[in-house]
Formats: C-alpha cells, sequence, structure tokens
C-alpha cells in the first residue's frame, strides 16, 4: 500500500510560526511533524509515500529529499496554489496509482498501529475515528456496531485525518481544481461504503501553537 500526506496548506492558523516555515516543518520532540508520520510509515512498511506541497514547497523538499533516511521513498506532487483536501488527492492520483492507498493529514500526530487496519474491500473509504476533542466536541460521524461510518446516528466521533481511500473517490473530480473531501466522504457514506475504526490511543490536531507546544510537551514526557 502507499501512502499521502497532506503538507500544501497555508498553516493560518499556525501563524506566526508558519510565516517562514510550513506547517509540515514545524518542530515537534526534536524532529518535524512530517517525520513523526514518515517513520511510522516505515515502521508499519508502507514505503512509498506520495506529499502533496504548494505553500513553501522548495522547504519540504529540501529538507525531506527523497526519503531515503527516513526508510522511505517520496514523490511530490507539486499543486500551484493549493486545491484542498480531495483537490490534492486527485491531483496526485498519476503517483498514487489505482489501487487504495492511506491518507494521512499532515497536521495531526497518532499512535494508530497503521499496520492493523483493515483491506477496503468494496468500500470506498476506511475512517480513523477518535473521541472528540475540546475544541471539536459535537464530532463528525457515528460508529455503529457493524464498524459501518453513519452520518446521523450517536453516539459521535471525530475524524482523526487518517483514512484508507479508494481512488475511485475522488477519480471524477477535475485536475487542479480545489474541492474538499468531506462531500465525497458524506455520499460514500450514504451509499453505505464506508468502514471505521475507532482509536482509542493518542492523538492530537495540531492546529494550534498551544496544542502544538501541549504535544511537545506530551512526547518529551514533560
Amino acid at each position: 500500500m502507499k501512502a499521502m500526506i497532506l503538507a500544501a496548506g497555508l498553516g493560518k492558523r499556525m501563524r506566526p510560526l508558519t510565516d517562514h516555515c510550513p506547517k509540515p516543518l514545524l518542530t515537534v520532540a526534536d524532529k518535524p511533524l512530517i517525520v513523526h508520520h514518515l517513520e511510522r510509515l516505515a515502521a508499519a512498511g508502507i514505503t512509498d509515500v506520495v506529499i502533496n506541497v504548494s505553500y513553501r514547497a522548495e522547504q519540504i523538499v529540501e529538507a525531506l529529499g527523497d526519503g531515503q533516511r527516513f526508510g522511505v521513498s517520496l514523490a511530490f506532487s507539486h499543486e500551484t496554489t493549493p486545491l484542498e483536501t480531495a483537490g490534492g488527492i486527485r491531483h496526485a492520483l498519476p503517483l498514487l496509482g489505482d489501487a487504495p492507498f492511506l491518507l494521512i493529514n499532515g497536521d495531526v500526530w497518532c499512535d494508530v498501529a497503521l499496520e492493523t487496519l483493515p483491506e477496503l474491500r468494496d468500500d470506498l473509504a476506511h475512517l480513523i475515528l477518535v473521541d472528540n476533542p475540546d475544541h471539536h466536541a459535537e464530532g463528525d460521524f457515528a460508529l455503529d456496531d457493524a464498524g459501518r461510518v453513519r452520518l446521523e446516528s450517536t453516539p459521535r466521533l471525530t475524524y482523526a485525518g487518517l483514512a484508507i481511500l479508494d481512488p475511485a473517490l475522488v477519480a471524477s473530480l477535475p485536475d487542479d481544481s480545489p474541492a474538499k473531501l468531506a462531500p465525497l466522504l458524506r455520499e460514500a457514506i450514504m451509499a453505505g461504503r464506508t468502514g471505521g475504526t475507532h482509536h482509542r490511543g493518542g492523538w492530537v490536531d495540531v492546529g494550534t501553537p498551544e496544542r502544538l507546544e501541549a504535544l511537545d510537551a506530551h512526547l518529551r514526557g514533560i
């Protein structure tokens, strides 16, 4: 399985830290946030990784190189302007191929065991869901006892920014056009083609300088 890390965003919520540094390169426990992802992917045996880049793309490419020192092989999908989540995936399809792939938001940290995630089978998506954080108390989706993601049921959980996706989910989108992933996921859920896993371990949406600092302290054991 290949993986794609979303790293093309402007990082507006992280300003002023991202004024001169793209968010994926912000340091957590002595290494860039994106390197934590690369190391976890390598440990799980997922070594072909695509990263989409736009804002300060050259800094990310220069910092990561071909990925060999992290145990992976990197390919970069360049976006002239950020294409949003689904648009970025669609633009990267020539690098991802036709098989299901693992999608990771570059601005999360999660200790889920990637090697234990299930195959998609006939689904279009399999979402990793977590307990709702204080800053997103209403959650996103529900997960029933059969492991199927639902839109309207309760209790609700939060999408962790990790998923296994079938490229068919975005293949019909026009290339080089911004598009969000959430509407496509809702369509797949309504069609009964989305499974999910409730991850009860560590997860952080590193969306603000304060949460970045808190994660850094946690990983350092402070």
